[in-house]
Order: C-alpha cells, then sequence, then structure tokens
C-alpha cells in the first residue's frame, strides 16, 4: 500500500497534464481512423453522416490541444521572463574594505555611518582600534576604524574615498573586500591557533588566512627586507630562534592589532614544538 503511495506521489503536476495531453491526441487520433475508415466505406457504396462527425470531433479535439499547448507555452515564457526581470532588476552589489583614522571623539561613527547611508550603503562589518601614539598615527588622530561595506556595483572607489573624507575621514585606505573578510578575526584567530598547533607546518598558511596577506615565506632572522611599496605592508614575524616569518600585503598597512594577532599565532607553534 505504501508503495502505491510512493508513486501516486512521485507524479507531479507537469506530468498529469502531460499525460493528459497525450490521452486527448491519441483519442483524436482514433477519431480521425475510425472515420476515415467510415469514408472509405462510404465511397464503397455506402452513405450516412458519420464519417464527417467523426472526422470533425478528431480535428476539434486535435485542434484545441494544440492551442492549449501554445498557451502553455506562451504562460511559461512569460514567467520565465518575469524571473529573469527580477533578477536584473536587483542591485548588484560590491564589498569594499575602507580604513580612515579618526579623531576619538563623541559623533565621528555615527557621521561615517550616515555618510555611507546617504550612498546607500550596508556597513555589514566593524572594526575600532586605538592607535596609541602619535608615531603610529601620523596625522595626529588616535582611532583606526575599518569597516567591510556592501555598496551599489555603479558606486565607484572615488566616490566613497570622497564621502568619508567629508565625514572626517583621514588617511584613507579602500580595497576590494570578499566574503571570508566578513568572519569575526578573533574566533578565526582562535581557529587557526588550533589548526597550527596540532600541525605546525600549516603556520604559514594559516598566517596568510589570518592577516588576508598575499605573500607569506620563510626567512632566517637578520635576512633583509626588499624596500619598496606602502610603508606598513611588509611584516616579519619571528617564529623561533632560527625561523621568521615574512608576510606582504600590498596596498593595506598592517595594524598593531594584526600585528599582536599574528604574534599570537606563531607563539602557539614556538610553543608545541619547544616546550620539552
Amino acid at each position: 500500500m505504501s508503495d502505491a503511495k510512493d508513486v501516486d506521489r512521485a507524479h507531479t503536476p507537469e506530468q498529469a497534464t502531460a499525460s493528459w495531453k497525450r490521452e486527448v491526441v491519441e483519442l483524436a487520433v482514433l477519431f480521425v481512423a475510425v472515420g476515415l475508415a467510415h469514408l472509405f466505406a462510404t465511397l464503397m457504396g455506402h452513405s450516412a453522416p458519420g464519417p464527417a462527425v467523426l472526422i470533425a470531433l478528431g480535428a476539434g479535439l486535435i485542434v484545441c490541444a494544440f492551442v492549449h499547448k501554445r498557451l502553455g507555452t506562451r504562460r511559461g515564457t512569460r514567467r520565465h521572463t518575469a524571473e529573469v526581470i527580477d533578477i536584473e532588476g536587483g542591485r548588484p552589489m560590491k564589498l569594499w574594505r575602507i580604513r580612515t583614522r579618526v579623531v576619538d571623539r563623541p559623533g565621528r561613527l555615527a557621521e561615517l555611518a550616515a555618510a555611507f547611508a546617504r550612498l546607500d550603503c550596508n556597513v555589514l562589518a566593524l572594526h575600532i582600534a586605538a592607535t596609541g601614539s602619535s608615531a603610529i598615527s601620523p596625522s595626529g588622530c588616535d582611532a583606526l576604524d575599518e569597516f567591510v561595506v556592501e555598496t551599489p556595483a555603479q558606486l565607484s572607489e572615488k566616490d566613497l574615498r570622497s564621502a568619508v573624507g567629508k565625514a572626517g575621514g583621514l588617511d584613507i585606505v579602500i580595497v576590494r573586500a570578499y566574503v571570508k573578510d566578513l568572519v569575526d578575526p578573533g574566533v578565526q584567530a582562535l581557529v587557526l591557533g588550533h589548526a597550527v598547533s596540532e600541525d605546525p607546518e600549516q603556520l604559514p598558511h594559516a598566517m596568510a588566512e589570518l592577516l588576508r596577506a598575499t605573500d607569506v615565506q620563510w626567512r632566517l632572522p637578520g635576512d633583509t627586507v626588499a624596500g619598496g611599496g606602502d610603508s606598513g605592508t611588509t611584516m616579519v614575524i619571528s617564529v623561533h630562534p632560527e625561523r621568521a616569518l615574512l608576510v606582504s600585503r600590498p596596498a593595506l598597512p598592517f595594524t598593531p592589532t594584526e600585528a599582536a594577532r599574528a604574534a599570537a599565532l606563531a607563539a602557539s607553534v614556538r610553543q608545541r614544538r619547544y616546550s620539552d
């Protein structure tokens, strides 16, 4: 009994419609065939209105089935077109990572948020760090705000930079962001720390994930670092007395907070290897 129910459930509405159409066409063909046979018999000497009636019924059924099919096809095309229009009508968006130094005073963050709102942007993530000293903050600001923002596709980097600048942002850095940038960095650091403690060889890969770095290389302590590039986009992380990691991330300087996270990740490997 359950098998029969399963078979019934397996027939979708589309399958039922197709089956109905096939039955109508088969019946129409049968009427036409019988009518033709009767007509042939009539031509041989018999006279009756039956052949014309049967042929007319068969032709009518065929025409009805054809019209129903065309109408169904048009409705399906319209539905498909509507779906495409809905998709194309949705706003394509971009992700940007925006970092700016600001004066740490009440209302400054609200001004930045309002600037994004006026451009129809959506702030998806926010990290705030104190810079701590004028040596780290050459502009005299004392806070570093970093946003991951979803923006309309037609909005340019120039538009974003102008809006942030008008809201009080200084030393503005804007780069493309990705979905993985929405992962909480603290949680990610814990996960990566556990991974490298289990397998220290994964440290370069884990460091690249943690810092969103494009290049991570093993180096010996004391090796020279090639110049060039923006200030702060290269960082040397000591792993143990014999090894160090050279990490590079063009266009986006490392922050003191990121340096602290990187040092903690390297320390988890050092403690695992040299704890005995």
